[in-house]
Order: C-alpha cells, then sequence, then structure tokens
C-alpha cells in the first residue's frame, strides 16, 4: 500500500504551491495537506507486558553540541536524531517549528515521554522501551520527498534494536500529517504503530493505521507539562488501543474527560 496515495498527482499540487509560497517559511496557507483512503494493518501480536516499544518523536529534539535541524531548509528538513533513551533531559535542545516549545522546555515528557515509558517497563504495562528514539523536526511540507529520503532509513533503525511496536507523537499541526506518513511506512513493514494526536482533520486525512485523539494541545500532545498523572492517562489509553484494535482507525480518549473532572475536584 502506498504511503501517499497518488503520490504523482499529489507531487504536481505541491510543485504548484511552492511555487507561490516560500517553502522555507511557516505559512500553510492553501497548503495541500496530504488525502489518503485507506490504511495499512499489522495486527500485534504480543500483549503490551512482552512488547518492545520504540518512540518517535516530531518535536525536533537533539543532543546538545550536536548539529540542530536546519529550520530553514526548503521544503523541510527530513533528517532525524537517533538518542540515547536513557539521555538525561538537560542534555536536549529543541528546533521548534510550528510549535510553542514553552511545554516541552519545562518537562520533555510532555512531547518525549521517555520517564513516563521507563516506569510502565517498571509496572510491566509494557515489556521494555527500547534503548534510543527518533527524533524529527516534523514541519516537513514536502512529504514526497520525506517519504523516500527518511523513512527506508527510520525502518532499518526500528528493526535494528528489534522494536515490536511504534509509538509516534507529533508536535505541531502539520507534524499530524509527517507523523502519520511514518506510522503508515512503519506499518506497512510489518511493524504495529500507534500515533498519539490532537488534531483531528490531518489525522483523519493522512490516515494512520491506529491513532488515539484528544483535544490536546500542540507541543504537549503526550500530556501536561509537569503534570505525571496526565501523561501516564494519555499513554496508558492509547497504548491500550495496540492490541483490541483490530482495523485501521482513530479511537477517542476519554482523557479529556477524565481531566475535567478532576480539575472540578480541585485535585489539579
Amino acid at each position: 500500500m502506498e504511503t501517499i496515495e497518488k503520490m504523482d498527482e499529489w507531487r504536481q499540487r505541491y510543485r504548484e504551491w511552492a511555487r507561490a509560497h516560500d517553502p522555507a517559511s511557516d505559512d500553510l496557507q492553501d497548503y495541500p495537506f496530504i488525502e489518503n483512503r485507506r490504511a495499512p494493518f499489522t495486527p500485534l501480536r504480543r500483549a503490551l507486558p512482552l512488547l518492545n516499544l520504540a518512540l518517535v518523536s516530531s518535536a525536533g529534539a537533539y543532543i546538545d553540541g550536536t548539529e540542530p535541524f536546519d529550520a530553514k531548509a526548503p521544503g523541510g528538513d527530513t533528517t532525524f536524531r537517533e538518542i540515547p533513551a536513557l539521555i538525561e533531559p538537560a542534555d536536549l535542545r529543541f528546533v521548534a517549528r510550528g510549535y510553542d516549545p514553552s511545554a516541552v522546555e519545562k518537562d520533555i515528557n510532555a512531547q518525549i515521554p521517555l520517564q513516563r515509558l521507563f516506569e510502565f517497563e517498571d509496572n510491566n504495562i509494557i515489556g521494555r522501551l527500547v534503548p534510543a528514539f527518533w527524533s524529527f523536526c516534523g514541519f516537513i511540507t514536502d512529504a514526497a520527498r520525506f517519504v523516500d529520503q527518511a523513512l527506508p532509513r527510520l525502518i532499518e533503525r526500528i528493526r535494528r534494536y528489534e522494536a515490536q511496536a511504534v509509538l509516534l507523537i507529533p508536535a505541531s499541526r502539520l507534524c499530524h500529517q509527517t507523523m502519520g506518513l511514518a506510522a503508515r511506512f512503519i506499518e506497512a513493514a510489518g511493524v504495529p504503530t500507534m500515533m498519539i494526536a490532537v488534531e483531528r482533520e490531518v489525522t483523519d486525512n493522512v490516515r494512520p493505521p491506529r491513532a488515539g485523539f484528544y483535544p490536546g494541545q500542540f507541543g504537549a500532545v503526550a500530556g501536561q507539562p509537569n503534570w505525571p498523572e496526565h501523561q501516564r492517562r494519555v499513554l496508558d489509553e492509547a497504548l491500550r488501543l495496540l492490541e483490541p484494535m483490530s482495523e485501521p482507525g482513530v479511537r477517542r480518549l476519554s482523557v479529556d474527560l477524565e481531566t475535567e473532572v478532576e480539575l472540578q475536584r480541585g485535585e489539579k
């Protein structure tokens, strides 16, 4: 199954858009968002407590002192960074294109929930988090180039770490398209995926195989900063959809309803 359906038609629409807009700017006016009709699907054949889980982020994270992402690259920077999962949060920096980085700068778990996932590992919710995670700067307008250049290399690294499922967390509106395409490519290669989403329209159009949606905010898609319980709720509910889902789709998470009740009780 194609990662971008009718790729040649989309390339032409993108060329027309790029001629009329500065592809290095953040302006998405009239941008030709991808519209797929079908999605690949790979059943999860392991229970969560036995699962090797990989994490892919589009928050633009890189290690302090290494080369940052190129925020002005026409069409977007399609490179990625492979980062040790045991990295100290203070050693990460962010090229935050398309989203407000204030939440992730306060608490990386708002976008890169390493601490929460290690807790899940300790509590046998998942088998283990693989020793590295992968980071993109997900504001990539040239989606075809992203699919051609980045995703074959990404799936090679995911397989190298023997990941049995992949959690994808976008950061901005356009990141939902970027991570949705990554999910489609990974799933078509035989590795189940789950994407957390806070932007419904783009998610529905790009059609990742599995997505858990709630009305959250860009830049804190994995949960509110310095609110561990909210982060756990988002992640737990999304990950527990991996096994029972038997066909592609976007499922609504109830995390926002539970959070509203918690706020009304004065518990946060």
